[in-house]
């Protein structure tokens, strides 16, 4: 439905039939004209309207429809009427949110209206309904969320942001360390810029606000009881975020730029905004596993990756309790439009044998895809909307609003912790300098990096929003400025102490005895075999069919050939492939399969699940091997051959 348009097309007797027909059953109408008559039953249940001389209770409240249509347009429609843009004017949409557009004049601003109980402040003018509207969908957040279908996940969306009208109240220490998070985000980037001119880290520079954000999602994480977080994400900002959401320490980063010479005899060989980390972070005496997974330079390949790490510690430390495993993507916008691979991961989102509990998307949104502007990028009116594919609500943020940004990020945790759905954040935002500190950005933006150039960064422009509000003096930023200037000088001497560099192993920190493979581990072969009685032992076990169960004839035939290699002691490869299956599991190594047909097998061969005849139960051979196992999974997959590989 138009919201702007539809009921204003409509003769009050059609829409009167309307409401009789979603009286009956509110399925019967489509879901715009469903929410719409909730809202108008909310309002008359407060406000009763008498009908008289036979008129109809919608015939007596026309202004009330029309506000009612207005706040469903808010709802819908808000977010394309929003100031979420730094460095650009946004384009124009029509219908606008004028109240002209829904039947109502100047002169109804003063007039009181019981559809403002819809929104949660009572009876109330048009003016201050329009004014909680605006403040809450048309500022400098802009939501989408209103073609889920859940209803409880709308209402419960629509009240958190409708009660607070989308913002936070912070404190002033929770202020400061905002401002803390920003000073070393922007800080971090101006010293890497000035040591070591020209080359590549791919600057943050522009889009700090991350920072913060991903700091609230870290110190708030172990109230919605996360105990581990793990992160994937591109090149831009990962020196940032290694430094100063891992804790990676700013003199090894100094020192990667720096080395010649590695400590192992075998070099890595890979760029340092590839690399992966993992560390316990404290949080005022609560610590945090976190995560952050290598990156290739192949965009958006460690999507799946990072799903798959956090799938593997759900299935196998946390017993997919997914309120206790936090995954979070980063991606770049023009990335998340364009690489096919973000829909292959997004897919696997609600899927029994690949869900996480949902993932927080962030997008860092500098407009601008290397050289490519976003109207040669996408064709969608966001680069997020492929969040409409899972249902997920999207939030716009402008970037250069740093409380916005941290209250959109705890309120994407409390969301997925409730629901366990998927959450973008899509941060609009620049690039400072090129897609590269050595490429020149005026080639193909000049326009757009003459207002670039101009801008205040983010830093800058929050501790001012603080000095006008009595929280930071001059003094005291700078002090904060400088001390965080000699924290780096400090590190950076440090790094200069030695010239070769040990490289921190990905996941080192939870399996310390793991190392690059050596030359003598492949001289000898290692020991997989097993004596002929277990041998024999499983292979009843997983060529026996339950008896009290009915199969399809030829499943009954397949079990019996294979039964019959037991006399012949003549085995197949799909009955060695089972067997390599059994013999695992029975020596305590957990198994997972997965990919297309996997649990039939394409060819017909595996059947490691088998249906009854009349397809309402399953029956797994390897799960049932006659003692005690470690887990085997086999798990169909959606048809893609890119992401599965994670």
């Amino acid at each position: 439905m138009n919201d702007q348009n539809e009921f204003s097309t409509m003769d009050i007797e059609a829409i009167e039939a309307l409401y009789q027909k979603y009286k009956e059953d509110p399925d019967n109408v489509d879901e715009s004209f469903r929410y719409f008559f909730q809202g108008f039953d909310l309002a008359t249940s407060h406000f009763p309207v008498k009908p008289m001389d036979g008129k109809t209770a919608l015939e007596h409240s026309p202004k009330e429809l029309s506000v009612m249509r207005l706040i469903t347009a808010y709802r819908r429609r808000g977010h394309l009427f929003t100031k979420t843009n730094p460095v650009r004017t946004r384009r124009s949409y029509t219908p606008t949110l004028e109240i002209e557009n829904f039947d109502l004049t100047q002169d109804d601003l003063n007039t009181l209206f019981e559809a403002g109980k819809e929104i949660g402040i009572g009876r109330a003018s048009l003016k201050d309904i329009v004014d909680h509207l605006d403040e809450t969908y048309c500022k400098s957040i802009g939501v989408e969320y209103r073609y889920m279908t859940k209803p409880e996940v709308v209402k419960w969306l629509q009240e958190k942001m409708e009660s607070s009208r989308n913002q936070e109240s912070f404190s002033n220490e929770a202020k400061l360390r905002i401002l803390d998070r920003l000073v070393e985000a922007s800080g971090f980037e101006d010293y890497l810029h000035k040591k070591f001119v020209g080359q590549k880290r791919f600057s943050l520079e522009g889009s700090e606000s991350i920072i913060p954000a991903l700091d609230a999602i870290l110190a708030q994480g172990r109230d919605y009881e996360v105990n581990e977080i793990v992160i994937g994400m591109a090149h831009r900002g990962r020196l940032n975020v290694l430094t100063n959401i891992m804790e990676k320490p700013y003199s090894q980063i100094f020192r990667e730029f720096n080395a010649q010479n590695y400590e192992e005899e075998i070099k890595y060989g890979d760029v340092k905004y590839h690399l992966g980390y993992d560390n316990i972070i404290d949080y005022e005496g609560r610590s945090i596993s976190v995560s952050l997974a290598p990156n290739p330079s192949h965009l958006e390949a460690v999507g799946p990756v990072m799903e798959g790490i956090a799938r593997a510690r759900l299935e196998n430390e946390h017993a997919y309790h997914y309120e206790e495993v936090l995954p979070i993507l980063v991606h770049g916008d023009a990335a998340i439009a364009g690489q096919g691979v973000v829909y292959e991961t997004i897919q696997f989102s609600k899927l029994e044998g690949y869900k996480t509990g949902g993932t927080i998307h962030i997008v860092i949104n500098n407009q601008v895809g290397f050289t490519t502007n976003y109207l040669q990028a996408r064709s969608s009116t966001y680069c997020t909307d492929v969040a409409k594919v899972t249902q997920s609500p999207v939030f716009h943020v402008n970037g250069d609003d740093i409380e916005a940004m941290v209250y959109v990020a705890k309120l994407a945790l409390e969301f997925r912790q409730k629901f366990h759905i998927d959450v973008f954040i899509d941060l609009l935002s620049y690039r400072k300098y090129g897609h590269n500190e050595g490429d020149e950005p005026r080639f193909t933006q000049p326009e757009l990096y003459d207002i670039i150039a101009r801008h205040k960064n983010p830093r800058d422009i929050y501790a001012e929003k603080l000095m006008k509000e009595g929280v930071l003096t001059p003094q005291a930023f700078e002090s904060r400025l400088s001390d965080f200037h000699q924290l780096l000088e400090k590190a950076y001497e440090e790094s200069q102490a030695t010239s070769s560099l040990n490289l921190h192993l990905f996941l080192a920190n939870r399996f310390p005895e793991i190392r690059l493979p050596e030359a003598g581990d492949f001289e000898s072969p290692s020991d997989t075999a097993v004596s002929k009685e277990l041998f024999l032992q499983l292979t009843k076990s997983i060529t026996a069919l339950p008896e009290d169960k009915k199969f399809f004839n030829k499943t009954i035939r397949l079990f019996q050939q294979r039964a019959a290699m037991i006399e012949a002691d003549a085995y197949d490869w799909a009955m060695g492939e089972l067997m390599a299956y059994a013999t695992l599991a029975w020596e305590k190594h957990s198994v997972r399969l997965s990919g297309q047909d996997s649990e039939r097998g394409t060819f017909s061969h595996r059947h490691a699940e088998i249906i009854t005849e009349d397809g309402k139960e399953k029956y797994f051979p390897l799960k049932n091997l006659g003692g005690e196992q470690e887990p085997v999974r086999v798990y169909n997959s959606p048809l893609n051959e890119y992401g599965i590989l994670g």
